[in-house]
């Protein structure tokens, strides 16, 4: 955690370099992106501000690893891509691919869905289109804003950040 943290100790500005929670890509194309506190803090006015904005979303990735429940983050992301497709032919192999990687009953990344909408969208997934995984998908979501969500909020990844900006606005205006 302190590691992670730790790329905050030392800017002097309002913002703060939010490259460790980026993956190795990500962080080479931004190695000195900048957060400000007031970003940071409308991450917890909604669940909606957390995950539209890259780095809250790679934030609360990292805080659901740190929990071993990232198969809720990574299905809804999965999710959101599988939208996006418009080839019937992508859209059959994605849909498999979900379902077999977080659906499916023997799935290596389980989501915690019950019965009735793990089978309802096993038959949707037959015959796909783009919106064969948006109940399972609204369910997996509100799941992770009722209880991962406030989680976060409470953590000490997030309390750490969020005191770290704050500390680096006080700075500045010193």
């Amino acid at each position: 955690m302190k590691t992670r943290l730790g790329c905050l100790s030392n800017k002097s500005d309002s913002c703060s370099d939010f490259s460790e929670f980026l993956t190795p890509a990500q962080e080479r194309s931004t190695r000195y992106l900048k957060l400000s506190n007031d970003e940071v803090t409308r991450w917890a006015d909604s669940f909606d501000a957390l995950l539209s904005n890259k780095y809250g979303l790679a934030a609360f990735r990292t805080f659901l690893k740190t929990e071993f429940s990232d198969e809720n983050i990574e299905f809804w992301l999965a999710c959101e891509d599988y939208k996006k497709i418009k080839s019937p032919a992508k859209m059959m192999s994605k849909a498999s691919k979900i379902y077999k990687e977080f659906i499916d009953i023997h799935a290596p990344r389980e989501v915690n869905i019950d019965h009735r909408t793990r089978e309802e969208t096993k038959q949707r997934l037959l015959e796909p289109t783009p919106n064969s995984l948006n109940e399972v998908q609204a369910k997996v979501y509100s799941l992770m804003e009722k209880d991962s969500f406030p989680r976060f909020i409470r953590s000490k990844i997030y309390q750490d950040l969020l005191n770290r900006t704050q500390i680096y606005c006080q700075r500045k205006s010193v």
